[in-house]
């Protein structure tokens, strides 16, 4: 690592306990004992805007999930295990404590202050970013033992000096022959779902929801291409909220054509007050916020989730093709990477910010490229058993000696997204770096051989992968699987394969969902391993027992053999590994050429 670190963290620590002190004084003038801010915009964005990263601007930590709870004499930040180790190294010197969420002896915020604030007081938490399932949880445990919730303040207004504005990006159309629904049958699939709960309307605030719905797209989100918004669906007309301009008065009046008004994104809360009583709107508790629906206040309401959820999860036979078409492109472009990096080991200094302008390079070059789907994870060595870690300018190893490289990448593309993680080795590998990256390419061959009945409960899948790495004694804090939009963005639901998640019907896997298949192992200031392809549900077989799933899988990149340890693979793994680079080889052939060709023919040979 570079010495750089510690410079920087001597130069961050004052201005972050500053701007601490600062809120809390606005605590102190609002009579509020606690003050909550949460990882949130009023849309409940996993990526946000920078007019909503206030955890990140008073703390410095910028791990894309934490809660940060202040009091008068307490600043700490729950976050997952993906980044306790991350959150570590940048909450030192703040006087923020580092508050490991899900570790047995750590309590959630929420009961946290309960058990720590006096009966009657009061905590702060913007209402505009909190989601009404998340507020009715706080409120519950928080009026157990006499604390008031005050969700009618923005406190980070009161210190936040030159907050940063909302964003302007241009909204545009998502159009064939990429674009494989119209937007006419997009809105008669919800109207039908709104007619089934005898909804008059549906309000969305979910960016990926909004942008499925009306086949529309923008630059508003790092990495996802959405836009802000706001939409209100009725049983003939439709309403989109978005700041003036963002959509251009052509598109706006083709909108128009199809009964889709547009209108000014401050303009959502009038439109909810002025529903009537009589009515009903349908929303979905999860993806929208107390603050933005209290002006929905008199009108009849229906809780669901929002029906778009289901609707573009399951891909259609058109985008399950468009989608294979891109993993080869993506394939192609990761070949031109790995034939660079491999060449230039030895005679190039390379770094972990030297991996993501390369991969970035290589995917740009690439038909309909439009950005990366997420921040390039390149970790070396000890960085890798950071699972959500990220290079900077400041913080970042180079790529000498021995170990482990980790790269988790993607890319956005017009015919889908892509997301892949391969370990490649260093100079040496060690006998027990080669166990463990064994442990989870078994697990991750587990899932990929599996077949379940259809509409298993997603979570439940989680075992398959990770029984070859509880074997060895080891496990991962993270889930093993992912829902992935198409062009949309790369983290989406319902479907999630973890079985520490709670299971909820919206969970079941059905055919046409594209789900990550990615079990880890980390071993803290050691390494870190992660082996990861996107795989589609797809029939199996049909029976007397009834309609059996299985997966197809759809990213196409060599695993490297160097880190197995061959012996510990079953003939069953060895088969499914090497009908998988055959099929690598014989799609991507094609595609490259020179010393990317090289490559891949070198790195599928048969083990």
């Amino acid at each position: 690592m570079h010495d750089l670190v510690d410079e920087r963290n001597i130069v961050s620590h004052s201005v972050f306990a500053e701007r601490i002190r600062a809120l809390q004084a606005a605590m102190s003038s609002h009579k509020v004992d606690a003050c909550v801010v949460l990882s949130a915009d009023p849309h409940l964005s996993e990526y946000l805007p920078e007019h909503w990263q206030g955890r990140q601007w008073l703390s410095g930590f910028d791990g894309s999930a934490g809660t940060l709870v202040l009091t008068a004499e307490f600043a700490g930040l729950w976050t997952d295990s993906r980044y306790w180790e991350q959150a570590d190294h940048d909450l030192a010197g703040t006087g923020i404590q580092t508050m490991r969420a899900g570790a047995p002896d750590v309590p959630g915020p929420a009961d946290w202050l309960a058990a720590a604030l006096p009966r009657d007081a009061r905590v702060s938490i913007d209402g505009q970013v909190l989601a009404i399932q998340a507020h009715r949880q706080w409120q519950a445990t928080l009026a157990a033992k006499g604390v008031k919730l005050v969700c009618d303040l923005d406190l980070l207004d009161a210190v936040w000096q030159q907050r940063p504005g909302l964003p302007q990006g241009t909204v545009y159309e998502h159009l064939p022959p990429f674009s494989c629904r119209t937007r006419s049958e997009n809105l008669a699939a919800v109207r039908a779902e709104m007619a089934g709960r005898n909804a008059d309307w549906h309000w969305i605030s979910s960016l990926d929801d909004i942008a499925w719905l009306f086949n529309l797209r923008g630059d508003d989100v790092s990495y996802n291409p959405v836009f802000l918004a706001h939409a209100l669906v009725g049983k003939d007309s439709a309403r989109i909220f978005v700041a003036p301009g963002k959509i251009d008065e052509s598109l706006c009046a083709r909108l128009l054509q199809e009964g889709i008004h547009v209108e000014a994104y401050d303009a959502a809360a009038g439109a909810l007050a002025c529903l009537a009583e009589r009515e009903t709107l349908l929303f979905d508790p999860a993806r929208c916020t107390v603050g933005v629906l209290a002006a929905a206040a008199f009108v009849g309401k229906v809780e669901a989730l929002n029906p778009s959820q289901l609707f573009k999860s399951r891909k259609n036979a058109a985008e399950a093709d468009h989608v294979r078409r891109t993993m080869e492109q993506d394939g192609a472009a990761l070949c031109e990477f790995f034939a660079w990096f491999e060449a230039a080991q030895g005679s190039a200094r390379i770094t972990e910010l030297t991996i993501d302008e390369k991969i970035t390079e290589a995917r740009s070059r690439r038909p309909h490229f439009v950005t990366p789907s997420f921040g390039t994870i390149a970790a070396y060595n000890a960085n890798g058993a950071m699972p959500h870690y990220h290079a900077t300018e400041a913080s970042h190893a180079v790529i000498e000696g021995d170990g482990l490289l980790l790269i988790d990448s993607g890319g956005q593309y017009l015919g889908g997204t892509t997301d892949i993680t391969r370990v490649v080795p260093v100079g040496q590998v060690s006998v027990a770096q080669k166990r463990d990256y064994t442990a989870v390419l078994k697990g991750m061959i587990a899932l990929s051989l599996a077949v379940f009945p259809r509409g298993t409960m997603s979570p439940l899948l989680d075992t398959i992968a990770r029984m070859p790495i509880w074997q060895t004694g080891a496990d991962y804090g993270h889930g093993t699987g992912h829902g992935v939009g198409y062009f949309m963005n790369v983290h989406e639901g319902p479907q999630s394969i973890a079985y520490r998640a709670t299971i909820n019907p919206n969970m079941a896997m059905q055919p046409g969902m594209i789900t990550s298949n990615e079990p880890g192992l980390y071993r803290p200031g050691l390494w870190g391993i992660r082996i990861e392809n996107l795989v589609l549900a797809v029939p199996a077989v049909e029976t007397e027992f009834g309609e059996f799933l299985k997966f197809e899988t759809l990213t196409l990149c060599p695993i490297d053999t160097r880190c197995i340890e061959l012996g510990l693979l079953a003939e069953a793994e060895r088969a499914w590994l090497n009908d998988y680079h055959a099929q690598v080889r014989n799609r991507l052939l094609p595609l490259v050429d020179g010393k990317a060709k090289a490559w891949l023919l070198e790195r599928t040979t048969e083990i």
